[in-house]
């Protein structure tokens, strides 16, 4: 071998060894399921009779669609006071108070009960949990009655300008933690062949409206949040539906585009950064991707520690939010003009991270943090509530 030869090489295993995914990853000394089992039982236990609530319960009247149909409308639209009775114009980061938020609402309980109970489940192996959580399910996505139908056709409405809008779909990017636990109760006796056939169904209908609709087309090709959330939707629902050609769409998508074209070289997300809300913006983007990268991962391949070719991962981001996260004093920019004082909350991407990355001081901040906020914008902001159910 020649001089030059030797020295590529010698170059080259250097550069192995500190690329982070060829990297051995020490294992934390940490069993996730038998930490949150107690948390998870209680909070089960607190939901297990509650009676399903679904969107036909509440009607928005300025909503172009049925009783079936979600209905949602721009947080950050407002009425022109130059033409009260005018298209509604925006206010970044400003909550109109007055929007319909009912759909919204009730979802936010369905998920907080259903993800609950299937995580007890999990944890427990409990059928009483199983049943409960299966008794939601049909309620919102089987009975003829009760159902909502498999599209955001009407979600993130501008009232007197536009009857739906393709950032509507975020509003359900709660619904990827419950495509997981559908999988969970696959294996209980409470989730019938024919219940799960049906529940199967809604989410191959709606996978499918989230890729040819015009709203779901719309938001596939966002570039901040927005396109992050709709891989992490789309990625649930194939896995859930078991369609491999979307799973691996999905991966292409993560490792060509949202990592490449969100995160800074220093792990932060620019377009986030930029908004009036900074703080909570980056938080959210970062536990949806980790989340992404973790229902997206295979035993052959860690999306948590790939790594571009300048070091860019889901390791630098958390890298670089995680001190932030334990001391808020540190953020360099101006606080968030809206629920500074309601974040952080325990953030997935914190256990996430730690357990890909064998970092006990991230886990550590996970644990101090508060697991179940009552805060309905945060909960809104939090589609990863239960990782028992994300990690193996």
């Amino acid at each position: 071998m020649s001089l030059k030869n030797l020295l590529f090489c010698l170059i080259f295993a250097v550069f192995l060894a500190k690329t982070p995914q060829m990297r051995a990853v020490e294992p934390l000394a940490f069993d996730l399921m038998a930490y949150e089992t107690p948390r998870l039982v209680a909070q089960a236990d607190s939901v297990l009779n509650l009676e399903p609530k679904t969107i036909v319960t509440a009607v928005n009247p300025r909503s172009a669609g049925g009783i079936h149909d979600w209905s949602s409308e721009g947080d950050y639209w407002w009425p022109n006071p130059k033409d009260p009775k005018g298209p509604y114009i925006q206010r970044d980061g400003m909550t109109n108070p007055d929007n319909f938020v009912a759909h919204r609402q009730l979802m936010l309980s369905f998920v907080r009960t259903f993800d609950a109970l299937a995580a007890a489940y999990k944890v427990t192996h409990n059928e009483v949990y199983a049943q409960a959580a299966v008794k939601h399910l049909k309620a919102w996505f089987i009975d003829p009655a009760t159902r909502m139908n498999p599209n955001l056709n009407f979600a993130q409405a501008i009232h007197n300008k536009v009857t739906g809008r393709g950032t509507g779909v975020i509003d359900t990017v709660h619904f990827a933690e419950v495509a997981l636990g559908i999988e969970v109760l696959r294996k209980s006796k409470a989730l019938s062949a024919e219940d799960n056939a049906a529940v199967t169904q809604w989410f191959k209908e709606y996978l499918h409206w989230l890729q040819t609709s015009p709203n779901g087309v719309e938001e596939e090709a966002a570039l901040n949040n927005h396109g992050t959330c709709w891989v992490l939707q789309a990625a649930a629902f194939a896995h859930l539906v078991n369609d491999t050609q979307v799973l691996e769409k999905c991966r292409k998508r993560f490792k060509e585009d949202l990592l490449p074209n969100q995160m800074a070289l220093n792990g932060s997300f620019l377009r986030e950064l930029a908004r009036t809300k900074p703080y909570g913006y980056s938080i959210f983007n970062l536990d949806v991707m980790t989340s992404l990268a973790v229902v997206l991962s295979t035993p052959s391949e860690n999306l948590m520690t790939f790594t571009l070719p300048d070091g860019r991962s889901m390791i630098k981001g958390v890298a670089y939010l995680a001190p932030y996260i334990a001391d808020k004093t540190k953020w360099p920019k101006k606080p968030d003009v809206m629920y500074w004082n309601d974040w952080p909350v325990r953030q997935p991407f914190l256990i996430f991270g730690a357990l890909s990355a064998g970092n006990q001081t991230w886990l550590n901040t996970w644990k101090k943090l508060n697991a179940d906020p009552t805060v309905e914008e945060i909960r809104r902001n939090l589609p990863t509530r239960q990782p028992v159910l994300w990690v193996n």
